[in-house]
């Protein structure tokens, strides 16, 4: 698999936000850590079961991040040309091969609150993830990491870091591109819950912080 990870941290780069929500819309952010059934609530889960079990899997009660956002989408040769192209490219696939895509993101944060606030520190968790990943069997897709700045306030105010994930894959017909970016993201999803991925034991976490 294609992986790689970068960061927006600078002055104007976009920061995010939890809690959100939209005005233009009735989305918000949805705490599945504290209230795990209202992954109801998220239309983007309901249309995409595999978005939704990695939803369910990564706010777990052992998981070592929450999610703030997702979406997922796909890419057609008509609207999104460039963008085919340019993936296509850097997995080095056929032409014919890369006629359609299917991509999704998640905003992840890191609960424990050291690493949470450490860019440093996730930095490093970065480079063992895009390490670990690279080694998956998915050559038609890829994964990129950004790591960018990120405001808690689910109670007490917090300023650290985020990373949003984003998982795309690449196929002749739409089906295909689909069925690799579900195979991709699965196994993301177990990279990430990795036993080496958790909270140190008796550490602080920002949702227990939020929650006192």
């Amino acid at each position: 698999m294609l992986s790689e990870w970068n960061a927006e941290c600078s002055p104007d780069s976009p920061t995010l936000v939890v809690p959100w929500a939209d005005a233009n819309s009735t989305a918000r952010f949805i705490d599945l850590r504290a209230e795990p059934y209202d992954i109801a609530e998220i239309p983007e889960a309901e249309l995409q079961p595999t978005l939704g079990r990695a939803l369910r899997s990564l706010n777990a009660t052992r998981s070592p991040l929450l999610t703030a956002k997702c979406d997922a989408w796909t890419l057609t040769a008509a609207d999104d040309t460039e963008t085919l192209e340019a993936l296509r490219l850097e997995l080095m696939l056929a032409e014919e091969d890369a006629l359609y895509g299917f991509a999704s993101y998640i905003d992840l944060i890191w609960r424990e609150r050291s690493v949470f606030a450490s860019a440093h520190q996730q930095q490093d968790r970065l480079d063992r993830i895009v390490r670990r990943a690279q080694k998956l069997p998915h050559n038609e897709a890829a994964l990129e990491c950004v790591l960018r700045p990120a405001f808690l306030d689910l109670n007490s105010p917090l300023e650290g870091f985020a990373v949003t994930l984003y998982v795309t894959a690449l196929g002749p017909e739409p089906e295909i591109a689909h069925r690799r970016w579900e195979l991709a993201l699965e196994d993301i999803v177990t990279l990430l819950r990795s036993k080496e991925l958790e909270p140190q034991r008796g550490s602080a976490t920002i949702d227990a912080v939020a929650r006192s």
